[in-house]
């Protein structure tokens, strides 16, 4: 009842399944990438962000050293910490809800609760869409990595090109300007150069670096002000 009552709660709880389920790729890469299964299991429990997962299982698959794969997961968590600031403004959690909301702050769940108009919507779709992220993916990170052996080596089931594709994915929709997408091709094309001439996860480094230059020079967003920001303003609703 509560669900078909609640579009945020509906929402949040299609994306928390079809998220979770990439789980399994992670897991059964993380596994190939030489992690035992309390690593990995650890990974996603308390790191608990999937782009910052497969950047740190990819440098160390590539024979990176340990500190090249902690600043490619800790550079594509940065967007976590600008998620958290309109979260607390959107939602205001108070008390042990706050650290909560901050682990469960998320590209999916801050998609889900800025994707909706009401603030009570708002709220639940955050919810129901980060915890049920985080359980889920923690469930399915799990039996990916027990599975991993029995499934053979990742690339012939396409797994390790499910990560590229969901980050695209999530990516794709937030380049409305053609600042933001020149960025984007810039940064792509830079990490595609430095992949043969430098070790295993700085290329993304190197990218972020082209990214911090090009917003300096005054390309941080299009012309119509749009860039990368949600979809719906949380600040504009801050007090209501």
């Amino acid at each position: 009842m509560f669900l078909r009552q609640s579009p945020g709660a509906r929402v949040g709880l299609s994306i928390a399944v079809a998220t979770g389920l990439y789980g399994v790729s992670f897991g059964a890469l993380s596994v190939a990438s030489g992690l035992d299964v309390w690593q990995t299991q650890l990974l996603s429990l308390l790191l608990f962000s999937g782009g910052s997962q497969f950047a740190f299982i990819g440098v160390i698959a590539g024979g990176g050293t340990p500190v090249a794969a902690a600043s490619a997961a800790a550079l594509l968590g940065i967007r976590n910490a600008v998620y958290g600031m309109q979260m607390n403004v959107l939602l205001q959690p108070r008390g042990w809800r706050r650290l909560a909301a901050a682990h469960v702050t998320i590209d999916e769940s801050l998609a889900t609760s800025t994707g909706q108009t009401d603030p009570v919507e708002q709220e639940r779709g955050f919810w129901v869409a980060g915890v049920g992220i985080f359980v889920l993916w923690n469930l399915f990170t799990l039996i990916g990595a027990l599975a991993g052996d029995a499934l053979g080596d990742p690339k012939q089931w396409g797994l390790d090109g499910a990560a590229v594709a969901a980050f695209l994915a999530l990516l794709w929709p937030r380049l409305r300007s053609r600042e933001a997408g020149a960025t984007a091709a810039a940064c792509a094309l830079a990490t595609v150069l430095a992949v043969p001439v430098v070790p295993p996860g700085v290329p993304i480094l190197v990218a972020a670096v082209v990214a911090a230059l090009i917003g300096w020079f005054g390309y941080r967003t299009g012309p119509d002000g749009e860039g990368l920001e949600p979809d719906v303003d949380p600040y504009g609703k801050a007090g209501s």
